[in-house]
């Protein structure tokens, strides 16, 4: 890991951009805590400067409860090399919405291999993250997409707890990983989300095999999550990370 630029932000956080060997990365750790910080993966749809005013409001609402977040870019967005194959089943899976046909063979040709390269992604950050003095874990994940939280959530011991944004496909494949996910879960789901499918991700609340499960459900579209829950997150990671 390279650290490759820093800055200090309004309410004393300390932001750094850094690289892991071509992956470009951001990590928020707070200004007011000196013992090492648990951390929170911050999940998002690929893009980190498109996603970044995003990020950086969940990153400064989890460094005020003395978390530290780090995200990483997606493979095939932002300025990583692009996947014609991904570039291909996007445009399909945009047709077969348009006319109403049915997508779950262009999902599983679009989520599958971006689960299956960015997940050992995401573990090698997390790698280099807990490395450092100031993070010393437990460690959740939150965000989108949803398949790789539900991956991650399987096969990586080292995080605790997950908060899960219920608004992208998921492959029906990942239905049984979902079953094996045992850590407490937190779901938000955008009830009139356009490009959400509603009953599936209902269903796959109902596959999660945790035993603490939560479902938060909230009137409106993909980006009219209400403010309050930035607060409920971080009560949930307070309750399993602290």
């Amino acid at each position: 890991m390279r650290f490759t630029a820093e800055q200090r932000l309004d309410d004393g956080v300390l932001e750094r951009e850094f690289t892991l060997g071509a992956i470009p990365g951001i990590l928020w750790t707070p200004g007011f805590t000196p013992a090492p910080a648990p951390l929170i993966l911050v999940g998002h749809p690929g893009g980190l400067r498109k996603m970044y005013p995003r990020l950086v409001a969940r990153a400064q609402h989890s460094a005020a409860e003395g978390f530290a977040a780090a995200t990483i870019e997606l493979p095939w967005s932002g300025a990583r090399p692009r996947s014609a194959a991904a570039e291909e089943a996007r445009a399909d899976l945009r047709r077969a919405l348009e006319a109403g046909e049915p997508v779950d063979e262009i999902v599983d040709r679009l989520v599958l291999p971006l689960v299956g390269k960015a997940v050992p992604e995401w573990q090698a950050a997390l790698s280099a993250l807990l490395a450092l003095p100031e993070i010393g874990g437990p460690v959740g994940y939150a965000g989108g997409v949803i398949a790789i939280g539900i991956r991650l959530a399987v096969v990586e011991p080292r995080i605790s707890a997950a908060l899960l944004f219920a608004g992208s496909f998921v492959p029906r494949a990942l239905f049984d990983e979902a079953r094996q996910v045992t850590i407490p879960l937190q779901v938000l789901l955008q009830w009139d989300d356009e490009g959400n499918d509603r009953r599936l991700a209902l269903d796959l609340f109902d596959a999660f095999g945790s035993t603490e499960k939560t479902l938060h459900a909230n009137m409106g579209g993909h980006t009219g999550v209400p403010w309050f829950e930035a607060e409920d997150g971080n009560r949930f990671f307070v309750r399993h990370l602290k």
